[in-house]
Formats: C-alpha cells, structure tokens, sequence
C-alpha cells in the first residue's frame, strides 16, 4: 500500500484546463513527457512494509530514491489511464502496469487508487494498492501465445483446414437411431434426401488460407457463399459415406473426393475428418484437412494412359490390344470383326527420308483411326507399322462402314499433305459360330498381307513400266 501526494498533478491538470485542453489522453499521448512531468510530480509519502518486501527495498527512503528503477519503460504509457480517470472526476482509478523491483524483476501489477475522503479539492492524499499478479499475467501471457501459435498453424498451414459444426448432424443421426434404424447403409439407399438434409446441416465455423488457395476463392464469404459450386456431383455420395463411418462410431477417417475450384477447375482432394477432442459428446467442433491430390492423380492418370497408349499415334498399344482380345475371348458376345491395317511403305520412307518423315507418317495414320474407330469398338497400334481395329458385336455390313470410313478419311488427311501421301493394306475377318479370337485375327492378317502383296507388285511393275518408257 502507498499514500501519496497528487496535489503536483492537480495544479497540472488546472493549467492545462485554463489553457483549453478537454482530451487528456490525447494530449498526454501527443507527448509523452507530459506523463513524464505528471509522474515526477507525484510524492510517495508513506508505504507499508509489504511494499518495501515486494519491490525488494531495505526501506522506504532506499524506494523512494529509486523509483526511477521502479517506474520505467512502458509505465509511462499505462499511466496515462489512470490520470485520465482523475482528468475525469473519478475518485476511484485502476489499471494492469508493469514494474520493476530494485534488482530488475519484472513485475505485473494490478493497480487501484483512490482519493481519499477529505482530499478530492487537493488530491494531496491518495491511497494505492499494487497487487502482484505476475504469476496470472504469466500464464495469461503464455495462453496467449499458445492460441497464437494455434492460429497461426491453422492460418499458415499448406493443407486446406476447415472448422466446422456437426453438431445438428449428430441429433439427425441420434434420432433416427431412436426410431429403430440400425442399417443406416439401407436406409440412405431408401431415402437419399437424408443425405441431403445432413449436408445442408454442416455449418462453417471457420476456414484457413490455403483453402481460399485451394478453391481460387477471393475471400472467406464469397467461398461460403459458393460452397454449392465446390462440393457438387458425386460430392453426395462421399460424404454419404463419411455419415456411415460416424454412424458406426469412426470419428476419424479418411477417403479420396473431388471437388471444384470455383472457376470450375477440378480439385482432387485427400479428406480427412476429425471430430476435436473434448467434443466427441456433440460433435460442435470437427475439423476436415483437404491436401491437394490433383497433381499425383494427373500423374497416375498420365502412367495409366502410357501404359494402355502408343505416344505417337494416341491409339491403344498392343498390351492394351493382347488385354481386349483376351477379354473377347472369354464373352459370349458373338460375331466379333477385327481389321488388320499395315501401313505401306514405311521402311522406304524411313531410309530414304529419315525416321521422322516415317514418324509423320504414323502420327497422320493414327489421327485418322483415331477419328474414325468410337467405343465400344477400338483401335491399336500393335506393331512398327501395323495396326487393328477390334469391333465387338460387329458384322460384314459394319465392317464395310468401318473400312469405307477409314479410307474417306485417310483421302481428306493425303489431300492436306499432298506432297507426302499415305497408304494403306487392310483386311477384315468377322467370327464365324465356335471360331476363337486368334483365328479371326489371323484370317484378318492374311488378308491384309494379300492386299500389301498386290500393293508391292503393283509398284514394281510401275517402275518397270517407266525404266521401259526411258
């Protein structure tokens, strides 16, 4: 406890009136000497020896003569309220300082004073109390830091972190257990708009950074205010599935979902549900991490692609081909057609022309079959230059369409490359009752080479034709 003198600081507070000051505030933080001057102009009179123990003094003179150690750094700017309070006609004052002990501990101090009774006109006798509350601010402080800490884990994380509110899921799903349901997988297959009703229940409390990133969002309401657009399509069945792993009691689980970027771009996400501990009881408080998957999911896609795709002509490879015969042969479905297409010339061209000339060549037969084979039927490169078209369910009459179309389409493609044109031998073979797949593929094959037979007499007898003509 202190008693002090504040009748200094009274007659400052009467000049500064007649010279028209009204803010003290703002006046004493435009200058901070000011709270200075105040401070200087207060008399300790008299302490009590709890004081002189917890500011570590031998008595009250070895205080007072050091109460610049006491009274430093940011006091100045605290004392500023508590002259403001007696600025303002109150008799009563408090405030949380910081002070120092005469050997340089800090000190957190909950502070109030008071005037006196007898000494409002003056204010020569003021009453203060400095209760030492390091130890709460401490902790205070440490609290602090730990939520700060927190958030700035959430709000810096690189995951797409939301925080959100179950709590109204957790009393649809509570009261239809009360009904009697105990396959909740049957009953979502009966009634999907309970899904849709849980959905509609989520609510958001709060979501980071990188999940306005995620979803090229340009801020926290316009993405709240869009979640339609981002969980849509088969987002429904997915989080039908997370009802079913919370039914059965899995507060944490995991799965693969896509969702959508708000300019439509699609996200493939890896979420991860967790209900936070202290709310397992209601579910009020969840938190959904999202990492984005759409990089490693291209890649597996792309590897998918490669290892059922020639690169240079974007037609099915022969692995992919071996596969779907194999796959012919074991369905009933009958007749199966096949077309067997060799491209001519290939190995001229590339010893006359190089290897890219011969390339070109490929890329420009593959862009044709490309255009003219659709599923189910497919087409396949399955060898240098030899090709297959595999028709299931096909007959004679298809074929015929098929071929026709192939060799419109090559005639449209030489006519754009004139100068290097394209040709091609194929042969066609439909299944007859009880034949296997390898031997349609091998009628198919033999007619192609009869057809490339006539191709390679034909050009020498040309060319025999004009060494004749020179």
């Amino acid at each position: 406890m202190w008693i002090e003198d504040f009748s200094g600081v009274k007659a400052m507070f009467d000049r500064w009136r007649a010279e028209g000051v009204e803010d003290l505030r703002a006046w004493l933080k435009e200058d901070v000497s000011r709270v200075a001057a105040c401070s200087g102009a207060i008399r300790v009179l008299q302490v009590n020896r709890r004081t002189l123990e917890l500011f570590e003094a031998d008595n009250h003179e070895h205080l007072v003569a050091n109460l610049g150690s006491v009274f430093r750094d940011d006091m100045l700017t605290t004392h500023i309220e508590e002259l403001a309070q007696l600025w303002d006609g109150k008799r009563e004052f408090s405030s949380n300082a910081v002070n120092y002990t005469l050997t340089g501990r800090r000190l957190d101090i909950q502070l109030r004073g008071s005037v006196m009774p007898g000494h409002e006109e003056t204010m020569d006798r003021l009453l203060l109390t400095t209760e030492d509350v390091t130890d709460r601010e401490a902790a205070r402080r440490r609290e602090e830091e730990q939520r700060r800490y927190a958030e700035g884990i959430f709000e810096h994380s690189p995951v797409s972190l939301w925080v959100e509110d179950f709590s109204a899921i957790k009393m649809l799903l509570e009261g239809i257990r009360e009904r009697g349901i105990t396959d909740f997988r049957v009953f979502t297959d009966v009634h999907p708009e309970f899904v849709r009703q849980c959905m509609s229940e989520i609510r958001v409390v709060r979501v980071n950074n990188a999940t306005l990133d995620l979803f090229r969002a340009p801020d926290r309401h316009t993405l709240l205010q869009r979640q339609q657009e981002i969980f849509r399509d088969d987002m429904e069945k997915h989080f039908r599935e997370q009802l079913i792993e919370l039914w059965n009691g899995n507060l944490l689980h995991s799965r693969e979902v896509v969702n959508y970027a708000l300019d439509g771009t699609e996200r493939h996400v890896l979420l991860q549900f967790s209900v936070f501990p202290g709310h397992e009881a209601d579910w009020s408080l969840v938190q959904v991490a999202l990492t984005d998957i759409t990089a490693r999911k291209k890649a597996e896609a792309y590897l998918e692609y490669l290892g059922k795709h020639d690169v240079l002509t974007r037609l099915h490879n022969r692995a992919f081909y071996t596969d779907e015969l194999n796959r012919l042969e074991r369905k009933p479905l009958r007749p199966v057609a096949a077309i067997i297409i060799d491209l001519n010339g290939l190995k001229e061209t590339n010893d006359s022309l190089g290897h890219e000339a011969g390339d070109s060549m490929l890329r420009r037969l593959g862009e044709v079959l490309n255009e003219a084979v659709a599923a189910p039927n497919c087409a396949a490169r399955i060898g240098g230059d030899e090709f297959a078209v595999l028709m299931p369910g096909c007959d004679w009459m298809e074929v015929a369409v098929m071929t026709e179309n192939i060799e419109k389409l090559l005639k449209i493609n030489n006519q754009f490359y004139s100068d290097a044109p394209i040709e091609i031998a194929m042969g066609a073979a439909v299944s007859e009752a009880g034949e296997g797949m390898e031997s349609v593929i091998r009628r198919a094959d033999l007619l192609m080479y009869a057809r490339k037979q006539e191709y390679y007499a034909a050009m020498r007898k040309g060319a025999v034709r004009n060494a004749s003509a020179a």
